[in-house]
């Protein structure tokens, strides 16, 4: 008896209405088990959204976070993810202003990325506020001396680009092209997406510099304080550089992820090759101006504030070793291991070295955030310490759960991968792109 004879006939109804909405030539896993798939994440997504009922309901009482300790586990993730989100502008950047045409094969997926990552460091931000309907106030009555309000608005108005860069996507869905006026908007909005993707990188450019700069400034923190280039500290070069140079790595993070839970290739090995090297020339810049500022700090900066800077991590469990790990471990040696044409090409080099390119920046806002308010400032200060309760976790739970489930809704209706196709086809490939 054929295989179609014996499904149950409301569910081959289902799967033949829904296989109206996935794109030609695509193959996608049936309902029930892309039900099975979702319904783990709506879960968390549930649990968040309690979690989130509770903050705003009793205010952050809710959480661990007090007066002392104002920054805590939302703010050291939303500085990561927003980081890890560059990947966005930047692959805008390389594909519409430098012309990299081997990026087209993933700019699709890096605009969700970059979508998910601002709306939900967004919304991180609204419950850590505590007072999301008073957040107009920001716009409205402006603190023009803080990088906070610049950062604010560079971040929202990005946020609108994303918006504006993802409809386009969503509206070449299958059955949505097919409604005449949404063909038409969406061939004018393609005719906007380079002009968005160069203001794109100049809102990343300076929300991502300002966001270091707001430490950077912090007089307060000898830890966090760098001198500067007139009112530029150097940490606000340093985070753009860093969020540029792990951008194209924590898009290779998720397409290799994306291709090992589908079983499915996706993109054309050069591509890879091309974001591993430029995450390697950018990282390597990097680590070598990070440690020219570290020297400069450990050498002038902190004794001018009156620190020893070894007396910094002789509070556990902040030892030397993280000062080692964040410039050694995850930013020599993934710089190496991606600059060296010989060295990635090697089975899962690509991919280890991105997971410790994007582990390096994301223990470089950890530093910047936990760390620096943990330390005494003052002799009589005493060491703080924090750890996240359940509803902390419970709400950034909720917005991983939303990334998830808004990126794989993306995946399996949407073409992503302009290049799935012709690799799920069996094609041979064809190396008509050289490797950068």
């Amino acid at each position: 008896m054929a295989a179609s004879a014996i499904k149950p006939p409301l569910t081959a109804e289902i799967a033949a209405s829904e296989r109206q909405w996935i794109a030609r030539g695509l193959e996608r896993c049936s309902p029930l088990a892309f039900a099975g798939w979702m319904a783990p994440w709506l879960i968390l997504l549930g649990v968040g959204i309690y979690a989130t009922y509770l903050c705003l309901r009793y205010g952050l009482g809710a959480t661990n976070l007090d007066n002392r300790f104002g920054f805590g586990l939302w703010i050291f993730l939303d500085l990561a993810v927003i980081a890890l989100g560059a990947g966005a502008f930047f692959s805008g950047f390389l594909l519409y202003i430098l012309k990299w045409k081997e990026i087209k094969a993933v700019i699709s997926s890096a605009v969700v990325l970059g979508f998910l990552c601002y709306s939900g460091a967004m919304a991180i931000l609204a419950i850590d506020v505590g007072q999301p309907l008073r957040s107009w106030f920001t716009f409205w009555h402006p603190n023009v001396h803080s990088m906070l309000t610049e950062v604010t608005f560079c971040i929202t108005c990005y946020l609108i680009v994303l918006t504006i860069e993802y409809l386009p996507i969503l509206l070449k869905n299958r059955r949505i092209k097919q409604v005449p006026s949404f063909l038409v908007f969406e061939w004018e909005l393609h005719k906007l997406i380079p002009v968005m993707a160069g203001i794109g990188c100049l809102l990343s450019f300076f929300h991502q510099g300002s966001l270091g700069g707001l430490f950077g400034v912090m007089r307060g923190r000898p830890f966090a304080f760098r001198e500067g280039f007139a009112i530029w500290p150097t940490t606000f070069f340093l985070f753009v550089l860093s969020a540029a140079a792990v951008g194209p790595s924590f898009i290779i993070l998720t397409t290799k992820l994306v291709e090992k839970i589908t079983s499915k290739r996706l993109v054309k090995e050069q591509v890879y090759q091309t974001l591993a090297k430029t995450t390697g020339v950018l990282l390597t810049a990097y680590i070598a101006l990070k440690s020219v500022d570290t020297l400069i700090w450990l050498n002038s900066t902190s004794f001018n504030a009156g620190f020893a800077p070894w007396e910094y991590y002789e509070w556990k469990p902040f030892g030397g070793w993280i000062l080692f790990a964040e410039i050694v471990v995850f930013g020599m040696v993934p710089a190496l291991m991606l600059l060296s044409k010989r060295i990635r090409t090697r089975r899962g080099v690509i991919v280890l070295g991105a997971l410790l390119a994007c582990t390096g920046v994301v223990l470089n806002r950890f530093v910047m955030t936990i760390q620096t308010l943990a330390l005494p400032t003052l002799s009589f200060d005493e060491f703080m310490t924090y750890m996240p309760n359940w509803v902390e976790f419970a709400v950034f739970g909720m917005v991983i759960a939303y990334a998830v489930i808004v990126y794989s809704l993306s995946y399996r209706y949407l073409n992503l991968f302009p290049q799935e196709k012709e690799l799920s086809a069996g094609n041979v490939e064809v190396n008509d792109v050289p490797v950068r």
